[in-house]
């Protein structure tokens, strides 16, 4: 593929080196500029694309026209509808920064783009079908709204309608809403009434009943109505004060006055003030939905549960759209269509059976160790002058905290005094996406620091606080391993430049100091490579890791055991334990075994912590503890991957000789279930117990054909 890199001054108003940027650049077939590309510009660009067949253009600009300008002109010349991509070398960076720090940041955002480029992934769909059945829970105005496209019924939820019109489309049914079950295109409301459906609305219960306590239109009773001689005034018995209830499939859910069940909402179920962008969205998903392929899923290595005991969580907990549910208690399953590319259960689950397919981890890995320049590298194209002095990697959300940043860069070209450091950024999704094998492995690169830019408080998809946890994790882990204090988030408010460009200054010039990790030589594989693990590369487990190992080559541990990283445990086993292949059965990761000499055997590289073995032991034997201890690691053990945790002796089968099981695990059984097989091989030398399973079987088999 032949790529071409462009940039522009936009009209001189961008205070950027452009030769400087240019010999900046790498790995691209050609670097040109222009100081209005896309205007004047767009004539020798369109000689450059031609002379060099390019396939591919990264282009400096951040506006939307411009950027419409230069795919037209792409278009024009056949390359690919997604052949363009581009960098924001103004709002957060020249009208920013000065112009030696600008110029370094331009080129090295040019270089990451194309980094990242070589691993995007192939567009893909997913879909779900739906019907246009449409629910809308106490609110006349929605389901007049939505009357001429969609087949909306109206709950009355204890409202009367007597007086409102237009509703001649719409189906209005009695009842309290009780519960909303399901989800798009399967929705089941659980709709609680007082009056059955024999009423006749023949007005006689609203004229005898209790002021206030029966609707007109449609009839219904308050659930707290008293009873009394009214109740029998009705001529069809359709009034039952105890309520009956009734399910109603839909395919989308409006009710304003409802709860979301999960914090940031689920497809199809609006809740809170309807507005034009509900019915929008209501009118979109009539008929199903296709959106494209967020996550990449390899269920064979989560660690979700087994034999009916639960273990790892983390995407359940994580997801806060309602798209990761557990339909048993050992297994979990993804709606995709309800998926909204926050990055949350990727970011969470630790052996990477949910990966973001965009941006992936691998891409994020390349971007980041491209954003990282070593000595050799920094300052080279602006005269041995850098303007970068401190490295810090910044994770930032691409949604409103990428807008809040550029409205400080607008802010900044009006004049106003806004200015921070020249931090390094990666756009993701969502800070969601980003968790602790993300921060590591910036650390392994050698950046100095690492800055989670996102929304704060009010977060798209997650809570108040959202990375909060992470941070405090992080930075436990880091003091740990040595390095200090290197991870903070930042929320960027609305109109609130100087108070961020303060807080981040103060975090990059203050408090980090220069990290002794080299910069520009560490290249992830994102794996353990023991040839064992079926894990996928850049599992979160594996690439911590591989991070965590980079970084002790330069760093001298404050512990032996590092705290705050949560995809790893430290197996305790007690004197309970009798041997019994539970734990080794479950353990999704093959970080267990047992031995024929009567060992039971950890492996700390391949466990993920997700308490699997603890929740299945039968003798309550087993604690885990979470954290990465060094010494249980290969190059602290003597080369060994294995520690034993527990040892006892094995029984060998009286007839053929084979261990099968342990003497406390033999003991156990026969002291519990002995007086109820007694007599079942009386002509037999040994007692059944010291048979393995095989020659057991034999043994009665044979001592049934004597009988």
């Amino acid at each position: 593929m032949n790529v071409g890199a462009f940039v522009c001054s936009c009209g001189g108003t961008c205070d950027i080196d452009l030769e400087g940027v240019r010999e900046g650049v790498e790995d691209v077939d050609v670097v040109a500029s222009s100081e209005l590309l896309c205007q004047d510009g767009r004539s020798a660009m369109s000689k450059v694309i031609d002379g060099y067949d390019l396939d591919q253009i990264i282009a400096t600009t951040p506006d939307s026209s411009c950027q419409e300008r230069i795919r037209g002109l792409a278009d024009d010349h056949g390359l690919h509808p997604e052949a363009t991509a581009f960098v924001d070398h103004r709002e957060t960076c020249s009208w920013v920064h000065e112009e030696t720090a600008a110029t370094e940041k331009t080129a090295r955002l040019i270089n990451a783009k194309h980094a990242g480029l070589q691993e995007e992934a192939v567009s893909r769909t997913v879909s779900a079908e739906a019907g246009d059945r449409v629910a809308v829970v106490g609110d006349a105005d929605t389901a007049r709204a939505l009357a001429d496209t969609a087949d909306v019924t109206l709950i009355a939820d204890g409202r009367d309608f007597a007086d409102a019109e237009d509703l001649g489309d719409v189906e209005i049914r009695r009842g309290h809403v009780a519960a909303v079950e399901g989800r798009f295109g399967e929705f089941e409301l659980v709709v609680r009434a007082q009056v059955t459906d024999d009423c006749i609305n023949c007005m006689d219960c609203v004229r005898e009943g209790p002021d206030g306590m029966v609707t007109e239109y449609p009839v219904d009773i308050h659930p707290e109505a008293p009873d009394g001689d009214w109740v029998d005034v009705c001529p069809t018995d359709a009034i039952e004060l105890d309520g009956v209830t009734e399910r109603v499939e839909f395919d989308q859910v409006v009710h304003p006055d409802g709860t979301a069940r999960s914090r940031s909402g689920r497809i199809g179920y609006y809740t809170g003030p309807v507005d034009a962008g509900t019915i929008a969205a209501v009118e979109a998903h009539l008929g199903g939905i296709e959106k494209p392929k967020f996550l990449d899923l390899d269920m064979d290595v989560c660690a979700a549960g087994d034999s009916s005991q639960q273990g790892c969580t983390a995407c359940v907990d994580a997801c806060p759209h309602d798209a990761v549910d557990r339909p048993a208690i050992d297994e979990v399953a993804f709606d995709e269509t309800a998926c909204q590319n926050c990055g949350a259960c990727t970011s969470a689950c630790p052996t990477g059976a949910t990966k973001l397919r965009e941006p992936s981890n691998e891409r994020i890995a390349r971007e980041v160790e491209t954003l990282i320049e070593g000595e050799e590298e920094s300052g080279l194209f602006s005269g041995g002058e850098t303007g970068i002095d401190e490295q810090v990697v910044a994770f930032v959300c691409s949604e409103r905290a990428a807008e809040r940043l550029r409205a400080y860069g607008r802010r900044a070209a009006r004049h106003d005094d806004v200015e921070y450091p020249p931090v390094l950024p990666v756009e993701v999704n969502c800070t969601d996406t980003v968790g602790e094998a993300h921060a590591m492995h910036a650390l392994a690169a050698g950046a100095d620091g690492v800055a989670i830019v996102g929304c704060g408080g009010d977060c798209l998809h997650s809570g108040p606080d959202p990375k909060a946890e992470l941070v405090r994790r992080l930075n436990v882990a880091t003091r740990d391993l040595g390095l200090g204090e290197r991870v903070e988030f930042f929320a960027p408010g609305a109109g609130e430049s100087a108070a961020f460009a303060e807080s981040l200054s103060e975090f990059v010039e203050v408090t980090l100091d220069p990290t002794p990790v080299p910069a520009g030589e560490h290249e992830a594989t994102g794996r353990i490579d023991d040839g064992e693990r079926p894990n996928p590369d850049f599992d979160s487990h594996g690439w911590t890791l591989e991070s965590v190992r980079r970084i002790l080559e330069f760093s001298e541990p404050k512990r032996e055991r590092i705290r705050g990283l949560k995809d790893f445990g430290v197996m305790n086993v007690n004197d309970n334990c009798t041997l019994t292949p539970t734990c080794t059965n479950l353990c999704p990761t093959n970080a267990i075994q047992r031995t024929e000499e009567g060992q039971l055997q950890f492996n700390h590289e391949h466990c993920v912590n997700c308490g699997l073995c603890e929740e299945g032991c039968m003798e309550d034997a087993i604690t885990m503890e979470d954290g990465l201890d060094l010494s249980l690691l290969p190059e602290h053990n003597d080369g060994e991957r294995w520690t034993t945790v527990h040892e006892d002796e094995m029984m060998e089968c009286i007839r053929c000789g084979k261990p099968f099981t342990s003497v406390a695990s033999a003991e156990k059984i026969e002291a519990e279930v002995g007086d109820v097989v007694d007599g079942l091989a009386p002509d037999a030398q040994h007692s059944v117990f010291e048979y393995c399973g095989d020659c057991r079987g034999r043994l009665l088999f044979d001592q049934g054909e004597k009988r």
